[in-house]
């Protein structure tokens, strides 16, 4: 588990917190490493893709934000133009809570990867 940044920050954190039982302490660095092989895997695959010749592995992500911002915005533009065109609450919450997902996962991934290469 890193030692420094962020994630030794929170490790530091967990450790040191005296409100916690050795167990929950335990549990919360177990699943702190789990999140942190998961980010490494999600990395890999990512990378993956990258390299891969087919051009949907490639822009997958990009179009994916791309469908799902135009979809937001197409949908704010029909809403100020005062069209009778109604569109269900779950609807508006699940592209709010896929638009959150991707946006957070492509450029939080990227800068992640950006900061990274600057610091080596």
């Amino acid at each position: 588990m890193p030692q420094s940044g962020y994630l030794g920050v929170l490790r530091g954190l967990i450790t040191n917190d005296t409100k916690l039982s050795v167990e929950d302490k335990e549990t919360a660095l177990k699943m702190l490493d789990i999140d942190i092989t998961e980010m490494q895997e999600i990395s890999k695959r990512w990378d993956s893709d990258m390299k891969s010749d087919s051009y949907l592995s490639k822009n997958t992500r990009p179009l994916t934000l791309l469908f799902l911002t135009v979809s937001m915005v197409f949908l704010i533009v029909l809403d100020s133009l005062n069209i009778d065109f109604g569109v269900s609450t779950e609807w508006i919450d699940l592209l709010k809570s896929l638009l959150i997902t991707v946006y957070v996962a492509y450029f939080g991934s990227r800068g992640v990867e950006k900061f990274k290469a600057l610091s080596k």
